[in-house]
């Protein structure tokens, strides 16, 4: 699509970028709860767009747009490359990586220990800008390790703003850069809403998107009456069914249908079966659809049936099918 004709993008409810989650299989499946929502991929490194497959690390489905890749990176130049290759595969959006706080992550000098350096973050920023000519934005943190200054982390939002970044997507804890592993990340350092409002009314024609510890779609309400847009990760991903009232509860969008946890099942059957015919294991794709039964009844059965048989190498489209009949 032509970047001048493009919509505006509308960030009122995303899907968080999640390492061994957000791939294509996952996104094709969350896009059949709302067409509204925006999705992103994983991180995907610069180094690996340069050097690497570009059709398997990029390639997407058109039914996925919405969408916007993640990029991981702190060398300008590399990013001005690999953003012009984002954008060539027809991507809504690029967001840089300042929030992960992985020892992998820090080893190549970005994430989340990127917020030391401000500066650097902006040239990336600019850098993506001038060569996709798409919306660049960044996603952070509220600070690193303990350092709890306000004044520190509206520095580092302005400076990105300044750059030319559209929306700052701030998960609204520090990321402890030491002693904690990525997942006791996501939930030790204590969350700091009260950060990312004071943030918006700071900068108040800046979109601001809020992360971290969002559960249920009333508390998306509640916080879209402070911020401009709400991002969810690992709670849609273990629960996705809690997304079938997006369109309608967050978009407000009158006479949209509400799909069924097995329409949704029975739309996914001619993806996965074209997935199985170009050889990839149903294990691949079945893993994203683990929670749509979550607290249903069966639903365990559900899960564990498709966890004990939908790794075998003989596992078909049939293995689905049985699993369908413990819940239906």
């Amino acid at each position: 699509m032509d970047i001048e004709s493009r919509p505006a993008i509308d960030r009122r409810f995303c899907i968080a970028p999640m390492m061994d989650c957000s791939d294509r299989h996952s996104r094709y499946f969350l896009r059949m709860f709302s067409a509204r929502m925006l999705l992103y991929t994983e991180m995907v490194t610069a180094a690996a767009i340069l050097h690497g497959d570009r059709d398997y690390l990029l390639g997407f489905n058109a039914e996925e747009h919405p969408l916007a890749v993640q990029l991981g990176g702190s060398d300008p130049e590399q990013l001005y490359r690999a953003g012009a290759i984002c954008a060539d595969y027809d991507y809504d959006e690029i967001n840089l990586n300042c929030g992960c706080p992985s020892d992998r992550v820090q080893s190549g000098q970005f994430g989340a220990c990127l917020m030391q350096d401000p500066r650097l973050v902006a040239e990336c920023v600019s850098a993506l800008k001038s060569a996709s000519g798409l919306p660049v934005t960044v996603k952070h943190r509220t600070g690193i390790d303990r350092q709890y200054d306000y004044d520190r982390f509206a520095a580092f939002a302005a400076t990105q703003i300044d750059a030319g970044a559209e929306a700052l997507i701030v998960h609204a804890r520090n990321a402890w850069l030491k002693g904690l592993n990525p997942k006791q990340n996501r939930e030790i350092p204590p969350l700091k809403y009260d950060w990312v409002y004071r943030l918006k009314r700071d900068f108040p024609e800046q979109q601001i998107i809020i992360n971290g510890g969002i559960k249920t779609l009333d508390a998306c309400l509640e916080h879209l009456r402070r911020v401009n847009g709400v991002m969810l990760g690992r709670e849609p991903y273990q629960n996705p069914y809690m997304l079938h009232n997006v369109d309608p509860v967050i978009f407000a969008q009158a006479n949209v249908e509400a799909p069924g946890r097995i329409g949704l099942l029975h739309r996914m059957y001619p993806y996965i079966e074209q997935q199985l015919d170009q050889g990839l294991p149903l294990r691949r794709v079945v893993r994203h659809l683990i929670g749509l039964f979550h607290g249903e009844p069966n639903g365990r059965r559900w899960r564990r049936y498709l966890s004990e048989n939908a790794c075998r190498k003989s596992a078909g489209i049939e293995t689905l099918y049985q699993a369908e009949r413990l819940v239906s």
